[in-house]
């Protein structure tokens, strides 16, 4: 059971995008899947086409008033199970903050989780701050996959990730940067080529080959609740996450050794 967490610090990169598409392509190849919905706005939830209803996410579970087992809801889609998000988990950022133990709460509640679970991976879909909730995201995570938009800021944004997996490290030393997903990719435009190398250049294994274009699709499938393979299988978008689930999987099957230190940008 491996613990990856997907995250950026800027909002509008495509996190949820890839954390629910990658989850839903992975599931589709037979990997068992958990999807953990950190982000209070609940946009995985709402996205995969769970109710959202208070009650349901892991909130209860980080004041220790609940098993993480118990949240663990079945989705319609084989291999896939979902631990949804709800506004209880703005609570989090103040209630987790007051514990002795606030960087490792997550990571000990998904420990409890163990062997009696069969998922291959867990995807922690963090929200875009950096609050309790995105740390301890990282601190309980094995590897971290940062969603980069093709765009101008896009180095300054993954600088500062950098630093803050260099800070993490203090509490989780397992944490790696398991890859970089260049997202919303636009062949119009030389800038959109030029990030994509730039981000090649500091990062030549860590960056993924296959990328996000960008695509009117994404944003129209959320308010169907449906993921991308769902809502337009055949179209560009559905094409490129597929892409990049083969991918994964083969990083993962032969695991690439990275540096141990990142790389600074900039």
């Amino acid at each position: 059971m491996k613990l990856i967490a997907i995250a950026n610090q800027k909002g509008g990169v495509g996190k949820t995008t890839t954390a629910v598409n990658l989850a839903t392509c992975l599931s589709e190849k037979g990997k068992n899947v958990l999807l953990v919905d950190l982000d209070p706005q609940g946009n995985a939830t709402s996205a995969i086409g769970v109710d959202e209803a208070a009650g349901k996410s892991l909130y209860e579970a980080l004041i220790g008033q609940a098993e993480a087992k118990d949240k663990i809801i079945a989705t319609r889609f084989n291999n896939l199970a979902m631990i949804p998000a709800d506004l209880d988990l703005a609570g989090a950022e103040v209630e987790v903050a007051r514990l002795d133990d606030h960087l490792t709460r997550l990571r000990d509640v998904l420990d409890s989780l163990g062997d009696d679970t069969a998922f291959d991976y867990i995807f922690l879909d963090c929200p875009p701050s950096l609050g309790i909730l995105m740390t301890n995201g990282l601190v309980a995570a094995h590897q971290l996959l940062i969603p980069l938009q093709c765009e101008y800021f896009a180095l300054e944004g993954l600088s500062k990730i950098v630093q803050l997996v260099e800070q993490i490290r203090n509490v989780n030393a397992k944490l790696s940067i398991g890859g970089i997903v260049m997202t919303m990719y636009d062949s119009r435009t030389n800038l959109s080529q030029q990030v994509v190398n730039e981000v090649r250049q500091h990062f030549p294994e860590l960056v993924y080959q296959t990328i996000i274009p960008r695509s009117i699709r994404f944003g129209e499938a959320p308010s169907f609740g449906k993921p991308i393979i769902e809502y337009e299988p055949n179209g560009v978008g559905a094409t490129a996450y597929r892409a990049l689930a083969e991918e994964f999987v083969q990083r993962e099957s032969g695991r690439i050794k990275f540096v141990s230190e990142p790389q600074k940008v900039g």
